[in-house]
């Protein structure tokens, strides 16, 4: 398992974004789940830079493995901020127009489409939210 550990800043979006599609790139992933992912990484590192700890700020791990047989990417993102589990909301109302839907909501109902398995634990003091996408 390969793993990053840097501040939970919207700046440091680019390097988690390489860590991950750098590997899918040489793993011949196609453009449509490397942009998957893309999309993916940027809504739940957003989110933890900009909630788990505001005001200020603190540290995330980004862990990444891939299963052979059949490929897939597994990802987990923790932190250990303020205890939040994105996967109790309810997803939002799609069949609504923009102004009828009530605001938030839309960044984890994104990630629910865009991989197969998410799954959300608060363990000794951390939030883990991992994913698994095969490809």
């Amino acid at each position: 398992m390969d793993e990053l550990k840097l501040e939970a800043t919207i700046e440091n979006l680019p390097e988690v974004t390489e860590f991950v599609t750098a590997s899918l790139e040489e793993r011949d992933c196609s453009m449509k789940v490397v942009m998957q992912m893309e999309l993916v990484i940027e809504e739940i590192f957003v989110n933890v830079a900009s909630y788990a700890y505001a005001p200020e700020t603190g540290m995330v791990t980004v862990q990444k493995s891939f299963d052979e047989e059949p490929r897939a990417l597994n990802l987990a993102f923790i932190d250990s901020g303020k205890p939040y589990n994105p996967l109790e909301h309810k997803d939002p109302d799609t069949s609504l127009g923009v102004d009828e839907r009530e605001v938030g909501g839309l960044g984890i109902f994104l990630i629910k489409k865009n991989v197969d398995e998410i799954n959300y634990e608060r363990k000794d003091g951390q939030n883990i939210l991992s994913i698994k996408k095969f490809f």
